[in-house]
């Protein structure tokens, strides 16, 4: 029950975020390219957790507990900080955009971006299902094993994978193309969050360096 209300908690608040940092700088509650975005990422959140709460809620659990605060390490704590200013840049460039008319997105392109939004958080929540310790925060537990099968055969950090998806079908689901600058000024961040991450994993999780030398790309096969 505890679960069950602090996913609906969490849900509630995102749309809360979404409706001030998008709505209030659009100027109008006319603006349906928001409204859809919301009820996709709603959506394709809710289901996984759902699944998550009944089959395992203390992977669910790991997830939901996020944010600066939440992190160890002070690195990790200036990067979620800067991330989350970037995703609050996003959204507002996107909004402005729509408002001002800075761009004219076709409402292929809208649909486009909603497409990788909904697969880039059922990729991350996909990520949390095959691996129960993956986490919204870096830390590595007492008995924790080193997942090399599924999506993590194929990248380290598949769940970045699916946060970065998302976050370049953002703006032009918003109705936006300008808002894909601050998505470009947010992927050092997560390159940084990444580099940091391998090093401490490198540490404290047994067999940490013989999955690296398994799978050698962290987000783009054959790429980085």
């Amino acid at each position: 029950m505890k679960i069950a209300l602090q996913t609906l908690a969490s849900g509630l608040f995102g749309v809360a975020f979404f409706a001030v940092l998008l709505f209030w700088p659009a100027g109008t509650l006319n603006y349906w390219q928001a409204w859809v975005f919301i009820a996709v990422f709603i959506v394709a959140t809710l289901v996984p957790s759902i699944y998550l709460a009944v089959k395992d809620p203390a992977a669910l659990q790991r997830r939901m507990k996020a944010g600066p605060s939440a992190e160890t390490r002070t690195v990790q704590k200036l990067i979620i900080t800067g991330t989350i200013a970037a995703v609050v840049a996003v959204l507002v460039v996107s909004a402005l955009d729509h408002r001002f008319g800075w761009s004219n997105v076709p409402t292929a392109v809208v649909v486009l971006g909603n497409i990788l939004v909904g697969v880039g958080l059922v990729l991350a929540q996909l990520v949390v299902i095959q691996n129960s310790y993956a986490s919204a925060t870096i830390t590595v537990e007492a008995d924790q094993k080193v997942v090399s099968t599924g999506l993590y055969g194929l990248v380290r950090h598949p769940m970045y994978v699916g946060a970065l998806i998302m976050m370049i079908g953002t703006p032009p689901a918003l109705d936006s193309y300008w808002g894909l600058l601050a998505v470009i000024l947010a992927v050092p961040l997560l390159a940084a969050r990444i580099d940091d991450e391998e090093k401490m994993l490198r540490q404290e999780l047994d067999g940490y360096d013989e999955y690296i030398n398994k799978v050698h790309y962290r987000l783009v096969p054959g790429v980085w």
